[in-house]
């Protein structure tokens, strides 16, 4: 109820209900191989201490299996969908051609209280337990809106789930009250390389001991608003230890702009790091392929969204297209493909749902993810192929959605990280 309390009381649902006209993008994209330092960062301080890091504890097992929203979650998701309907849709063509978010749509975003979801109660947040079931319904629900856009959204929240869920009281403190306040930082998990077939588990990106701590040098790639973040958590290999997360402020990095085939409008880049000198506390005590299994279960969210968002953009218009004096939806041929698309999309979230639930519940859910992976991404570029058929001449033009829906659904199977629920 918490949550709720704060999503009502917000200034922004109210506009939310009035249909305006999108504001002007407020900057350009970067243009391709320009370098830049990182974002001038705030100072990071510990307000007070903590005496013991703070977790949600994880959902109570109810002995029934039932993926239902509850009252709490299917408000919450109303509202985004809200917010992703007449503020991202309308406002993504603009963004995926200046490969850059508006921030007036990101501020909003953190209005709705999306970085809040996950931290617990006792630091500023809302979360009575583990989030992990909401934090896929409100991905799902913003990407029916855009999958760039949402992913712009998400990405903070997925450094302060990892801090809540990784970080030590000293980490919680010093960083977690930014992503609580009215001014939420720009932020990203970086795991992904600029490597082919990359595998989260074999990273290049490598992190030597020093007499302070550490020091990084690797490069980060598609790494979302990676011009404008203030923080990241990276990925790197420790020797002697294998692949670990750190907390970087941005200051210490430079930034590479990295327009991509999909997700334009996420304003992803490269993130440089060369020598990088980082303290001991920076290291999160993290469970690795945790956080690796959580990020696809994000994407898995996203996929799900962007499929429901074809899905509900074809349908009437193989109703309304008329081909030798009736519909098209009327040939066998059509309507196949419109069932087929509505079929797997079911299967991509049923999957989702159960990974997440077992994962909100503290239960193994290796197995669960792998097959929610398997399948939004098998079918989630089915439904983006099959979105662009069913349009014709129209699936390959600017004018309709679409196409955009089609590019971004095949970041599915070859990102890591960047989201994390």
């Amino acid at each position: 109820m918490s949550v709720l309390n704060r999503v009502a009381g917000a200034p922004v649902v109210e506009r939310l209900r009035l249909k305006k006209s999108v504001d002007r993008a407020l900057y350009e994209a970067t243009k391709t191989g320009f370098r830049t330092a990182g974002a001038a960062t705030r100072s990071f301080t510990a307000a007070r201490r903590l005496g013991a890091p703070a977790r949600p504890p994880a959902v109570a097992d109810s002995g029934v299996f039932d993926l239902t929203p509850t009252d709490e979650q299917q408000m919450i998701v109303e509202t985004v969908g809200e917010f992703a309907a007449e503020r991202l849709r309308p406002a993504a063509a603009s963004a995926d051609d200046k490969c850059a978010p508006p921030e007036e749509l990101l501020s909003t975003a953190a209005e709705l209280g999306v970085t809040l979801l996950g931290v617990p109660e006792e630091l500023g947040g809302v979360a009575t337990e583990r989030s992990t079931v909401t934090n896929v319904l409100v991905a799902e629900a913003l990407a029916t809106g855009d999958m760039g856009l949402a992913l712009a959204c998400l990405a903070p929240a997925a450094v302060s789930n990892a801090l809540v869920q990784w970080g030590n009281e000293e980490q919680q403190a010093t960083y977690l009250p930014a992503f609580t306040g009215d001014n939420v930082p720009a932020a990203a998990l970086a795991i992904q390389e600029p490597v082919a077939l990359f595998d989260p588990f074999s990273l290049r990106t490598k992190a030597y001991r020093t007499a302070g701590g550490f020091r990084l040098t690797g490069v980060k790639s598609l790494v979302p608003r990676a011009a404008a973040a203030e923080l990241f958590v990276v990925a790197a290999d420790v020797d002697g230890r294998g692949p670990a997360l750190f907390v970087v402020e941005s200051s210490s990095v430079a930034i590479e702009s990295e327009p991509a085939m999909g997700l334009r409008g996420a304003g992803t880049g490269r993130v440089v790091l060369d020598q990088v000198n980082v303290p001991a506390s920076a290291l999160l005590d993290a469970d690795y392929a945790e956080c690796v299994r959580l990020a696809r279960l994000g994407w898995c969210a996203l996929a799900v969204g962007t499929g429901q968002a074809v899905l509900d953009y074809v349908i009437p218009y193989v109703n309304e297209r008329v081909a030798f004096g009736e519909p098209v939806s009327h040939r066998q041929g059509v309507a196949f493909k419109v069932a087929d698309i509505g079929t797997e999309l079911d299967g991509m979230r049923l999957v989702t749902y159960r990974a997440a639930a077992r994962a909100a519940a503290g239960l193994p859910n290796a197995r669960e993810v792998a097959l929610a992976r398997k399948l939004c991404t098998d079918k989630g570029m089915q439904i983006g192929s099959d979105g662009v058929q069913l349009l014709g001449g129209h699936g390959f033009v600017k004018e309709h959605p679409v196409e955009r829906w089609y590019r971004d659904l095949r970041a599915v199977g070859v990102m890591e990280g960047a989201v994390l629920v």
